[in-house]
């Protein structure tokens, strides 16, 4: 039984066949339509919409054949099934069908349970395959990039160049300003698009596990190792492999990555046997990859055979035209995620985002957003739009009360700093007066500071930020 009704469509000229298939279809739950001729099946695709057609290769004046060809011409009927049916046909004409797109092809007599499972199978598989069209709608909604700005124009130019390419592509910005979603859309116009997208953060993984996800393991390779498991490379075989915040990988690490690249070849830990892969990769990182070079951080090698393209994803503050365009967008998918009617947003408040310091870039923006969208009555208003969290560039105020509210950076009368180490030193101590603030519970201070944990505990590693 199907689990809903369906529509089906029966085009034969025989009466009996007509019969006996309205008979079997109903009995199992479908609603039937029956006509004697193509044209008039045609013209009944006309006036419904119908969930499968049952056609007959033979009929007087237009042939089953041509009925078909006439079907999936038909914008709304490309994808209908279709299951082509005769007493006559020849093995030609049957595979003639189906390379114009008959889903099924059935010999008479028709067997009821042959029919049945031929008619139940085509209609699952067209439901599965429009989930998947609305899946992949719904990912690309999720990971559309938005900006009308010069330089996203510039950045839309440069993708749509390198996407249908084989390049590897680095892609470097400050964090939070989406370089996942340049990384997708890569992937995403490019002739992989329908093969994997495997994404591993570096930065998360920890030094002695990254081999391990990268290339996956034998069972028994090491303590834990109970079941062979497949890395992100065979993941990704076919596909698109992106590799966030590479310049956190460990430098055993990136030697394996860098013969993975020369070869298409990997090995499994604890495995000696290669595999052969077929893997674009692209690769991010919020870090200075020609510094972290100089200073032996990162292989040379490895960073000229990533950065074949260099992709940079501008910062918010750069885009400052853009921040209405993206509140909006945040404004929708948050009110339909929380399931709220659309709320009314005062044009003022859109004036403040663009006047506040982004320094968590758009994924601060996007957290705001949502904040104001959960906290807010039916109209959004300049009361909504929250205080804290802004840099000491911006001269916001912070609402937190502790000692990150105006704090100093610590100079020396006679130190001289370059602005890099300015940078540094008054990063590392904005975030432990955060941390300060928030009596060191990370979690809170990750929000405060509109970064993810698992980048505060690194910079906190990188600045030897201790309780």
């Amino acid at each position: 039984m199907p689990c809903m009704p369906t529509a089906v469509l029966i085009i034969d000229d025989e009466k009996n066949i007509r019969r006996t298939l309205a008979m079997v279809l109903e009995g199992a739950g479908h609603q039937v339509t029956s006509c004697d001729s193509a044209e008039a099946g045609l013209a009944a695709l006309e006036q419904r919409d119908f969930d499968l057609v049952i056609l007959d290769v033979r009929l007087p004046g237009m042939s089953g054949v041509d009925a078909l060809r006439a079907i999936r011409e038909r914008p709304n009927c490309a994808s209908l099934p279709v299951i082509m049916i005769s007493g006559h046909a020849s093995l030609a004409e049957a595979v003639h069908s189906v390379r114009l797109g008959a889903t099924d092809f059935l010999e008479k007599p028709l067997d009821r349970d042959r029919l049945l499972v031929s008619v139940n199978n085509a209609l699952r598989s067209d439901r599965l395959e429009r989930e998947v069209a609305r899946l992949r709608a719904e990912v690309a909604d999720r990971y559309e990039m938005l900006g009308e700005t010069p330089v996203m124009h510039e950045l839309f130019a440069a993708i749509e160049k390198v996407a249908p390419t084989r390049g590897r592509v680095l892609i470097t910005g400050e964090s939070g300003t989406g370089k996942e979603l340049i990384a997708r859309a890569v992937h995403r116009l490019s002739d992989r698009a329908d093969n994997a997208f495997v994404m591993l953060n570096c930065a998360a993984i920890p030094a002695e596990l990254i081999e391990s996800e990268l290339f996956g393991h034998e069972r028994g390779a090491f303590t834990g190792a109970q079941l062979r498991k497949k890395g992100m490379f065979e993941l990704a075989d076919g596909g698109t492999l992106f590799l966030d915040e590479i310049g956190d990988m460990s430098l055993g690490a990136q030697a394996k990555v860098l013969r993975a690249l020369q070869s298409g070849e990997i090995s499994r830990v604890g495995s000696e046997r290669s595999i052969a892969v077929d893997v674009r990769v692209l690769a991010a990182t919020n870090k200075d990859l020609e510094a972290e070079v100089a200073k032996a951080n990162f292989r040379d090698d490895l960073f000229f055979r990533l950065n074949v393209v260099p992709l940079r994803s501008p910062a918010l503050r750069e885009r400052v035209d853009d921040i209405p365009l993206l509140a909006k967008a945040f404004f929708d998918e948050f009110g339909r995620e929380y399931g709220a009617r659309p709320k009314r947003v005062d044009p003022e408040v859109f004036n403040l985002l663009r006047a506040r310091a982004w320094p968590g870039n758009v994924r601060e923006l996007r957290n705001v957003i949502e904040r104001m969208v959960i906290l807010s009555s039916s109209e959004i208003t300049p009361r909504d739009v929250p205080t804290d969290g802004q840099s000491a560039a911006a001269g916001g105020e912070s609402s937190g009360g502790g000692t990150a509210q105006g704090f100093v950076v610590p100079i020396a009368s006679d130190e001289e700093l370059s602005l890099r180490q300015f940078r540094d030193r008054a990063e590392a101590e904005y975030i432990r007066a955060v941390l300060d603030d928030h009596d060191w519970n990370i979690s809170r201070a990750s929000v405060r500071l509109s970064v993810e944990r698992t980048n505060l505990h690194k910079k906190m590693r990188g600045f030897g930020i201790k309780r």
